[in-house]
């Protein structure tokens, strides 16, 4: 006697609900040891790479003299890591979607960390410019991938205090790059930066190795066992799929995820879908944010050595010590930001951080920027909080995606933080003998701007669900 075939919307409701009980249980685990664990070593590998971003700009005042450096020749070795970041960003973001979060990101960490170790090799502009290009794509791979991982171990309820206490290593590493950079280098040479930049790397490869799918990546990739495996670790090993308590409240959780889970059936990774009629308004803004936000930030931090050296004619040693003021008021704000969010809003935030900036440097630009304090208070203030904003963004933007296309939609949003990365860098070498450095700062407070325009249309996301966001 033959079996009689399973319908396939019999099965397909199964399936969902199963998906449904999975997502739930995630929901139910509040962050504990397991969460910081996961965080401590996924946030050191992001440590290294804020890092390894910012590590040229406290080499490019050794460079300038040893080299013979214009301007031009300047901005673009600041800029041609940024282009290769675009290239990582996107293709690691695809290759996330596909193979998974944690492999993608072991071979980002791996890329970044070896050609870390090549910078500090190079002998000319040229080999160093190669080398920062490559480093490039790992770093631009490594970063949004993990935003991804890290939001997808999250439950809705304080995912923002959770992630941007996670998110905090991004500006600790860029205080780490300024504060030992304006010791390293005067000391032991331009190339000590990068070498510390990179040989740590391969010790966090080991432990990232160990590290467990994302159960929602698995989820979505139907691998139930694998995903309620990585479940029972996060709640400590005592659970199972089926004790799952049937109060009201988790029944009303455990529907409406599925019927999230029954809007998005079928429906495979494509990067088509950032533009369908439901995703399109959140990618544009989204895109503004981070070319605007990144425009500012990255423009100012990677310049303000060089400024304090070239235009302000300050010693070496003091022109990278005032440079490190302005990554130590960015992780103060970066803190207050992680413990205020889930009470602000990430909306109100964004729209606060940019007018704030844009404020600043207006006044900077109507000064005309003649004293290397007025840019040490001004442009450090900006720089502070705009540095939220951009903490901000790595939380936003998985947020606003669904698991099948959560890496890929933030990938592409944050190649165009390359994009403004490497073009305001340029900008600032283009403009700077010819208009002087009142105009730069004229256009960064324009920048900020309009991501202050671009920030009133963002969709809220505090403390609801992953699937209920984006299904």
């Amino acid at each position: 006697m033959s079996a009689v075939p399973l319908d396939p919307s019999v099965a397909q409701g199964a399936d969902h609900a199963a998906a449904a009980r999975l997502l739930q249980r995630i929901e139910s685990v509040p962050f504990g040891a397991w969460h910081t664990k996961a965080r401590l070593i996924m946030g050191s590998a992001t440590f290294f790479d804020a890092f390894d971003a910012l590590s040229l700009a406290f080499a490019m005042p050794v460079l300038v003299r040893l080299w013979h450096l214009n301007p031009s020749e300047i901005g673009g070795l600041i800029a041609i890591g940024y282009a290769g970041q675009f290239l990582g960003a996107i293709a690691f973001g695809w290759l996330a979607e596909r193979i998974g979060r944690v492999p993608s990101i072991c071979v980002a960490v791996a890329v970044a960390s070896v050609m870390s170790i090549a910078c500090a090799l190079s002998g000319s502009p040229r080999t160093l410019m190669v080398a920062r290009f490559v480093q490039g794509i790992g770093l631009g791979g490594e970063v949004p991938t993990a935003a991804a991982y890290i939001n997808e171990l999250s439950r809705a309820q304080g995912r923002g205090r959770f992630f941007l206490l996670y998110e905090i290593v991004f500006p600790l590493g860029l205080l780490a790059a300024a504060q030992l950079g304006s010791v390293l280098v005067p000391w032991l040479g331009w190339e000590s930066i990068f070498l510390l930049g990179g040989i740590p790397g391969f010790i966090i490869l080991a432990f990232m190795l160990r590290l467990p799918e994302s159960p929602r990546w698995l989820i979505g990739k139907r691998r139930y066992a694998q995903a309620d495996a990585v479940i029972r670790q996060i709640e400590g090993g005592g659970a199972s799929p089926l004790s799952l308590e049937r109060s009201a409240d988790v029944q009303a959780q455990v529907e409406r995820i599925e019927r999230s889970l029954r809007e998005s059936a079928g429906k495979r990774p494509s990067w088509t879908e950032l533009f369908s009629d439901l995703y399109r308004p959140r990618t544009v803004v989204v895109w503004v944010l981070w070319a605007s936000a990144y425009f500012v930030a990255n423009g100012v931090s990677n310049w303000l050595p060089t400024l304090y050296r070239t235009v302000y004619h300050l010693p070496l040693k003091e022109s990278l010590h005032l440079a490190a003021v302005s990554n130590v008021l960015s992780t103060c704000a970066v803190l207050a930001c992680a413990l205020l969010i889930d009470r602000v809003g990430r909306r109100r935030w964004a729209m606060g951080t940019f007018l704030v900036s844009a404020c600043l440097l207006a006044a900077l630009a109507a000064v005309g920027a003649h004293s290397y304090w007025s840019v040490l208070v001004l442009a450090s203030s900006a720089y502070a909080a705009m540095g939220t904003t951009t903490v901000l963004l790595y939380l936003y933007t998985p947020e606003i995606y669904p698991t099948r296309m959560r890496a890929l939609g933030t990938g592409m949003a944050t190649s165009w933080l390359r994009i403004a990365s490497a073009s305001a860098p340029a900008m600032v070498g283009f403009m700077l003998p010819r208009l002087g450095i009142s105009s730069i700062f004229a256009v960064f407070a324009g920048v900020a701007a309009i991501g202050l325009v671009t920030a009133t249309r963002m969709f809220e996301t505090t403390n609801r669900e992953l699937e209920q966001i984006s299904p």
